[in-house]
């Protein structure tokens, strides 16, 4: 993944300033609190500007913002991958297209901080920049020291370094857009086939059982799921703060936190885009992310429907049918 050439980034900048009179501001991507990281900042001024980044530090998801921003007039910059998140939102009508100004950038593919920590110390990184490209299976990072003197240039596998999620995208270009920053990534051709979720499947019934006790009995039921879930839209009202009715209590009990991943599972059947935030942000490392992609898996093999991939389809559960193209159920005796 090369470094963003001056001209790109520039390019942003101008669509952005172009843009800006006619919105109350745009979401986008400033350099966080480290090299590594990078922070969703809020354009509204030509000062701002200059604050606009994309690189690949640009991990999160900037749709998650946009259901409790209704009302305003928006501009967001959004990779491949987010992209059907908006798609989402505009298909449930949670959003107004003609409120919403979309800067569109190809992706080759975001780093995965845990990943990169398990190689090398990142606290120590002064400044680091990318050279090399996912395509080529390498990735250069070369850094430089906190005072600024040069240390090492190393080479990562990209398996090594990119978000799972990267490694079996089929989107890399954003699918909505006003604005697009760049030319096209080619899609790299491989059909993901749910590798993840075959080695949960070789397990038995009682050993897949006890993994999820396992990975939910860390769990502290803080919602930063939820929280991070751009199509969890109804935070205000979830099912986890309900008291009337009163789903689940506030003990912390191994009951209830399995309750609630497995509802809200379900709340995301067949609107879930596989942005991975809500895996991203859980601090206790759970892989929440197999829930909603066992439950993905199921809605391609019975209704052939990906969510967030296309404006005109219709999500499976929004509609009803006599009979399903791929369930036969009609004229069984029951």
């Amino acid at each position: 993944m090369a470094n963003e050439p001056l001209d790109r980034t520039q390019e942003l900048r101008a669509r952005v300033a172009e843009e800006l009179p006619r919105l109350d501001f745009v979401l986008g991507y400033g350099r966080g609190f480290d090299p590594l990281h990078a922070t969703p900042v809020a354009v509204r001024t030509e000062k701002d500007l200059e604050r606009l980044i994309f690189d690949p530090t640009c991990v999160q998801n900037l749709a998650t913002s946009l259901y409790g921003l209704r009302g305003k007039r928006l501009g967001v910059v959004v990779k491949g991958c987010d992209s059907r998140s908006i798609v989402q939102l505009l298909q449930e009508r949670l959003w107004e297209r003609e409120n919403l100004v979309i800067f569109g950038l190809p992706c080759e593919g975001v780093i995965d901080l845990a990943k990169l920590r398990a190689t090398m110390d990142i606290a120590s990184v002064g400044a680091a920049s990318f050279t090399g490209s996912p395509r080529d299976g390498l990735l250069r990072l070369a850094l430089s020291g906190d005072r600024g003197e040069r240390t090492r240039d190393i080479e990562i596998a990209s398996a090594g370094i990119l978000a799972d999620k990267c490694l079996r995208c089929q989107y890399p270009n954003p699918l909505v857009y006003d604005h697009m920053i760049g030319p096209e990534t080619p899609p790299q051709g491989i059909a993901d086939d749910y590798a993840d979720l075959a080695a949960l499947e070789h397990l038995s019934t009682q050993e897949r059982f006890d993994f999820w006790k396992r990975q939910m009995g860390r769990c502290i039921r803080c919602y930063a799921c939820r929280n991070a879930c751009p199509l969890c839209v109804c935070k205000h009202v979830c099912l986890a703060d309900s008291r009337e009715p009163h789903w689940l209590s506030a003990e912390a009990t191994l009951q209830e936190k399995w309750l609630f991943q497995v509802m809200h599972a379900l709340h995301l059947a067949g609107r879930c885009t596989e942005c991975g935030e809500c895996q991203r942000s859980c601090p206790m490392g759970i892989p929440i992310l197999l829930l909603k992609r066992m439950m993905n898996r199921e809605l391609k093999e019975l209704f052939n429907y990906q969510a967030g991939v296309s404006l005109e389809a219709i999500p499976p559960l929004h509609t009803f049918l006599m009979e399903e193209d791929r369930i036969k159920d009609r004229g069984l005796l029951w």
